[in-house]
């Protein structure tokens, strides 16, 4: 398919902490996905992005650090590149992390909403980790600043402990919860562990991110 043709416009945006020894083959594969996707040959092929004033995709070999400010234009089969890389990514992290995916309707006319015309934007949020633990914490910590956020309207942050102490309790539950379905159905040893990614979504059309 023609990317001029293409229906969205797909950003991915986010940072990931690498493990030490990492090396950049490796994250090359493991975000093959995406430079394929894109029709590039190589990660430094395929890393710049289809908008100029975007970094794209980096690594910076120094601090072990991914960088991504990345648009390419595609349709809804880019899930699937986005699930293969975070599988591939679970396996370099070090630290877990949140990656932004939003999908812009390349056909929407800002001017038609007044019709009634409604964009087909989409908003993703995916996670990745060494650890599904790691990632847990990655997604209690996002839960906990929103919903700080949100309170803080209405509310002292001093006042709101109770409420992150309730969040943390569920996220206690749902991580001793997994704990217990691993041992149940724990693998052989010397097999794979599982990997983990997980996603979301919303409406609303997202300004796109420019850092």
């Amino acid at each position: 398919m023609s990317s001029y043709n293409a229906p969205f416009e797909i950003h991915v945006h986010g940072q990931v902490q690498l493990r030490a020894d990492a090396s950049f083959e490796q994250l090359q594969d493991a975000l093959k996905p995406l430079w394929k996707y894109a029709g590039a040959r190589s990660l430094v092929d395929g890393a710049a992005s289809a908008y100029e004033e975007e970094p794209g995709i980096k690594f910076d070999p120094q601090e072990h650090m991914l960088q991504m400010c990345w648009t390419v234009r595609g349709d809804e089969d880019f899930r699937q590149s986005l699930d293969e890389m975070c599988m591939s990514l679970n396996e370099l992290a070090e630290l877990g992390a949140a990656i932004e995916v939003t999908f812009y309707d390349a056909d929407f006319d800002e001017e038609e909403e007044d019709d009634g015309t409604e964009s087909r934007d989409d908003f993703v949020m995916l996670f990745v980790g060494p650890t599904p633990a790691a990632i847990m914490q990655v997604q209690r910590d996002l839960l906990v600043q929103d919903v700080v956020n949100m309170m803080e309207r209405h509310f002292d942050g001093a006042e709101l402990g109770g409420v992150v102490a309730e969040i943390d309790k569920l996220f206690t539950q749902r991580f001793d919860a997994l704990v217990n379905s691993l041992e149940i159905g724990k693998p052989p040893r010397g097999s794979g562990g599982p990997g983990g990614s997980g996603g979301g979504h919303g409406g609303g059309r997202r300004p796109r991110h420019l850092h």
